[in-house]
């Protein structure tokens, strides 16, 4: 047998004729949670509110997006919906609010309480897992990550953080007919379903270094790399010119930092009109980036994807919370014909984030995830 998990994706653009179009494809089946994706252009309230009336008794949680991964591949302007069974599955949710003042320091005892209600008196890696959906412009991804993964233990994190096409000015998250802003969404789901976390990341580091020398670390904004303006210095580094920075640019040549022995994205969100750069990771003044070069994405992700099918002994579903950058990555090589035909061949649907949550880590420009095996049922 399957998971158990259902998915429905639309395109429509009306709030209405989209959410009629989840209701018909998942069917009257009794969900225990629908948790769901979509486009900036919906207003998130009207959307919680059709959705509560079109699932009555379900609970509904989901997030803006930068993009959605749907069964036939990567869209923009839709709405991904992933319905959960209640064979099989018992999730316990909460909202962590206020991230810019007090949000991160009741953190812990959220998760405490969410712990406590589990099931299972022993939770674990292999029964029990967390999805966190953050505000992507709250700021307070690194630390909040932090303080979560320090309280929840023993139970592996995976999560994104919620986008909104590049414009930064709109993210939100929904919860129990609700709309969220400077919030997290916090899941723990117990599971007789098998499943692997994972991450995956296509890039090298090159020999280039640039040193934050003068930043704003409250508003993640570097105005120097080197002594000199960063965004000059940058497009120097890479042999562009200021004017050229985008984020297409930002995608192909991606800074890194090394942390415990391997390297991580710490990307740029944006270039700013003074010449600085603003990121979607936090950042320091004395922190050594290295300039780095994207791999074959296709063979990297792939290869990724195999080793997990492999562990599970099949993929039944992932959720993938995908950087926004290595899709305009994928656009900017060419290959996004190829990334959606991987995508469809491992059945990777999620959407594309401002940042991933993988344990304890923030990260930028990689794919984390969840994959779910096959679960047999004895007849």
């Amino acid at each position: 047998m399957t998971s158990g998990i259902a998915i429905a994706a639309s395109e429509q653009r009306d709030i209405g004729a989209a959410v009629d179009e989840l209701k018909h494809a998942l069917g009257g089946r009794p969900y225990q949670h629908l948790l769901v994706f979509f486009a900036v252009h919906f207003d998130a309230a009207k959307l919680s509110a059709a959705l509560a009336l079109a699932f009555p008794g379900v609970a509904v949680s989901g997030c803006t997006t930068s993009g959605e991964i749907v069964p036939r591949g990567m869209i923009e302007g839709g709405v991904l919906a992933l319905a959960f069974p209640h064979d099989g599955f018992c999730i316990h949710a909460d909202i962590i609010e206020d991230l810019g003042s007090v949000g991160v320091e009741r953190a812990g005892g959220i998760v405490r309480r969410l712990k406590s209600q589990l099931r299972n008196p022993l939770p674990n890696r292999t029964n029990t897992f967390g999805i966190m959906l953050i505000d992507g412009l709250s700021n307070a991804e690194e630390t909040l990550v932090a303080a979560v993964h320090w309280a929840i233990d023993d139970i592996q994190l995976v999560g994104g953080s919620a986008g909104d096409s590049l414009a930064f000015a709109n993210t939100a998250l929904i919860h129990n007919g609700k709309v969220w802003i400077q919030s997290a969404l916090l899941l723990m789901i117990e599971t007789d379903v098998p499943f692997r976390i994972f991450k995956t990341q296509n890039f090298d580091p090159t020999s280039i270094k640039l040193v934050v020398t003068a930043a704003d670390t409250a508003n993640r904004i570097v105005h120097e790399l080197n002594a000199e303006p960063a965004a000059r210095e940058y497009a120097s580094a890479i042999g562009l010119l200021p004017n050229d920075l985008g984020p297409f640019s930002f995608a192909s040549y991606p800074l890194v930092v090394k942390v415990g022995g391997d390297y991580y994205c710490r990307s740029i969100r944006n270039m700013n009109p003074d010449g600085s750069l603003t990121f979607f990771c936090a950042i320091d003044e004395g922190l050594v980036f290295t300039v780095a070069r994207p791999q074959d994405m296709v063979s990297s992700t792939e290869q990724t994807l195999r080793e997990v099918e492999a562990s599970l002994g099949g993929i039944d579903v992932v959720i993938g919370f995908d950087c926004i950058l290595r899709r305009l990555d994928a656009e900017t090589s060419q290959i996004r014909h190829q990334v959606d035909q991987l995508y469809r061949k491992y059945h990777v649907v999620g959407f594309h984030t401002y940042g991933e949550q993988f344990n304890a880590m923030h990260l930028n420009q990689t794919l984390t995830g969840i994959a779910f095996g096959r679960r047999d049922v004895t007849p």
